[in-house]
């Protein structure tokens, strides 16, 4: 049974991928695979994990030349988009790519592709302005903008990547800050356009997982102060918390659980003694284990959380 379509098919209508182990039928593969390619997702990804399918399996999944050819075009374009010293020329309906490695000094970039030639700014990437200064896009964010000078901007909808200068559209809503450029793959922060790492939106930074906004500077100042004076309460009641609670809980829940063999089990069969000697058997080695527990939960995580009060907050607080 194919997972995607969950209808039976032969076992010659399951394709073999090279990236991973994970079979679904060549039709939902094929159809897949299309719109995958026509939404420009590429690399296209296995439809049950995150893996990467290899170019050989696409090419030969894929029905059509146009497509085949349209995914080794955003491929290209993909690396290309990731090379920091290339540049797209500007002009309608022209795609080409302008390797420009070295041009900060003298930023005038032509095009080379025959019957365009038109002139751009390296550094904007907009048609050449001799007299003047670059400027952001209209009613765009720049990519270098503070936060607090891009939070009142009109058009929030619309913004660039910070990395390929792509236009990003989302809904101001208030939903999930954490943004993934499909031209470059570059994850980045909606409310700052900063490339983020994992624990962006847990830095004092301002900038919130979810929200429209990032926070204003005085309640960011507040509370951090809070986090570096209130940290070693929090930690010390935290600890007196969770230090019984595991050391006490694991073999209470052991004992229920060993306990609890329902009907049909192999529990249900053994005698009351044989119960009551499997019951205080688990206890008794959860009664060991669970300080183990406790101690490695308690030696890890609050050296952490000191590390990052007292070393992130208060550099992002000095600063």
């Amino acid at each position: 049974e194919c997972p995607l379509c969950l209808l039976p098919q032969p076992p010659e209508a399951f394709p073999r991928l090279a990236s991973c182990s994970h079979r679904s039928c060549w039709g939902c593969l094929e159809q897949y695979l299309c719109l995958a390619v026509r939404e420009s997702r590429v690399p296209v990804s296995c439809p049950h994990c995150p893996a990467a399918l290899l170019p050989a399996d696409v090419h030969r999944l894929l029905p059509e030349p146009a497509l085949r050819d349209k995914y080794e075009e955003f491929l290209l374009r993909r690396l290309l988009v990731a090379d920091p010293g290339t540049r797209w020329c500007p002009a309608p309906d022209c795609s080409y790519a302008v390797f420009a490695h070295g041009c900060a000094p003298c930023p005038r970039l032509t095009c080379g592709r025959e019957g365009c030639g038109t002139e751009f700014c390296y550094h904007c990437r907009q048609p050449w302005h001799p007299d003047g200064p670059c400027a952001p896009a209209p009613g765009l964010a720049s990519p270098t903008a503070q936060p607090e000078e891009s939070a009142h901007a009109e058009a929030e909808d619309i913004k660039v990547c910070p990395r390929c200068s792509a236009f990003i559209m989302k809904i101001n809503d208030g939903s999930c800050n954490r943004m993934n450029c499909t031209v470059c793959g570059c994850l980045f922060c909606w409310l700052c356009l900063r490339e983020i790492s994992d624990v962006h939106f847990l830095s004092p930074s301002g900038c919130t997982f979810w929200g429209k906004r990032p926070w204003s500077r005085t309640r960011r100042i507040l509370w951090q102060l809070g986090m570096v004076l209130g940290a070693p309460m929090v930690i010390s009641l935290a600890v007196g918390v969770a230090v019984p609670v595991i050391t006490i809980g694991i073999p209470i829940y052991m004992g229920r659980k060993v306990l609890a063999g329902g009907p049909g089990s192999r529990r249900s069969s053994l005698s009351g003694c044989q119960q009551c000697l499997s019951v205080t058997s688990s206890v008794l080695l959860s009664l060991f284990v669970s300080p183990i527990i406790t101690a490695l939960t308690v030696g890890i995580g609050v050296p952490l959380v000191l590390t990052y009060v007292y070393g992130t907050v208060v550099l992002s607080l000095c600063r």
